[in-house]
């Protein structure tokens, strides 16, 4: 079922906004011990919403591929308070992948997005309802309010890469900004209308523009299982995040050949004058060495940027699709048992 279209404008009122209906994506990736918890606070609150807003909603339950009971208990979920949909992609594609096959399955107007480990707090959603609704925002997202319990290492990292990413754009990205965030049923409808396959979702949610609004929280504490984010997997994340939305990492490079070149200007200078004027001898072995590492490292680093970015124009024109889905089902509220769907859509 094709999601709402939404209308042009701005709605008169929040019951009109509320006619929409709101579709809640969460990601899954081995989050069999806390997902029938996660379910039970959701139906809670879309009980209430359905209540004192009445406003429809259903959850897009997307299993990433994972190797553990997830698949199992997510079709086992109740359809009490809410619609459930439970789509499995045939392998772990990653979580930006996860993020638009529920999307594009996502069959209500507004969408809201938040991660299937339950540190982005359910107790949230009806605030940023709240936003939409009652002050007409069309992108409600969240950020940390405080990093204070994180590393001195990675609150600079996260500095640096906002800063960079956000170094001549356009359009800003908020930094500390997460995936857990609203979109109203017209930036959803902006969003599904980006192509590209790499996708960098918080630069893609920033740049369709639209009202945005930011809502600080502080992240709910993991109960089951451990993160899989590790230094790596985020340094992976970063480059990846800017590769795919940014063009810093470019000019740096071609900031740092300026430099370069005239760093060995000057050298060169001060050596030709220290020759001719003064009589000096020319330095020799070590001056050459140092300068064949620097330039060589540097010229292997431009090489390795270049790369990524070829990378990404080659990923764009082979059009592989982004996802596929190895099995889809749907249960209603109103139904005890859930229809199945056909496993054959993929994204393109």
């Amino acid at each position: 079922m094709p999601a709402k279209a939404a209308k042009p404008g701005r709605a008169s009122s929040p019951a009109a906004r509320a006619e929409a209906g709101l579709s809640i994506v969460v990601p899954l990736w081995n989050e069999a011990k806390g997902l029938a918890d996660l379910h039970r606070h959701i139906a809670e609150i879309a009980q209430r919403l359905s209540a004192n807003r009445r406003l429809s909603v259903e959850a897009v339950y997307v299993d990433d591929g994972s190797t553990d009971a997830t698949q199992d208990i997510a079709q086992a979920l109740p359809a009490d308070a809410l619609d459930v949909q439970v789509v499995t992609l045939s392998r772990n594609f990653g979580k930006e992948a996860a993020l638009l096959a529920g999307l594009d399955h996502a069959r209500l107007g507004a969408v809201l997005f938040m991660d299937g480990d339950g540190q982005h707090p359910p107790s949230l959603i009806e605030n940023l309802v709240g936003r939409w609704l009652d002050d007409g925002y069309d992108v409600v997202y969240t950020a940390k309010a405080s990093r204070e319990n994180e590393s001195w290492l990675r609150r600079t990292g996260v500095k640096w890469f906002y800063s960079l990413i956000n170094w001549g754009a356009r359009q800003k990205i908020p930094a500390d900004a997460g995936d857990f965030r609203l979109l109203s049923p017209r930036a959803a409808a902006a969003l599904r209308q980006m192509p590209e396959r790499n996708r960098f979702f918080k630069g893609l949610a920033s740049w369709i523009g639209f009202r945005q609004v930011r809502v600080d929280y502080e992240p709910a504490e993991r109960v089951h299982g451990d993160t899989t984010w590790n230094v790596w997997s985020l340094i992976g994340l970063s480059i990846e995040g800017l590769t795919s939305f940014s063009v810093a990492p470019l000019r740096m490079a071609s900031l740092l050949g300026v430099l370069l070149a005239a760093s060995a200007m000057i050298f060169g200078l001060a050596i030709l004058i220290e020759t001719v004027i003064y009589g000096k001898d020319v330095p020799g072995y070590p001056s050459v060495v140092v300068g064949l590492m620097v330039i060589g490292g540097v010229q292997l680093t431009m090489i390795g940027i270049l790369g990524e970015y070829i990378g990404k124009l080659l990923s764009e024109i082979k059009a592989r699709p982004v996802y596929f889905v190895a099995e889809h089902s749907v249960k209603s509220a109103s139904e005890s048992t859930p229809a199945r769907a056909p496993a054959s859509r993929a994204a393109e």
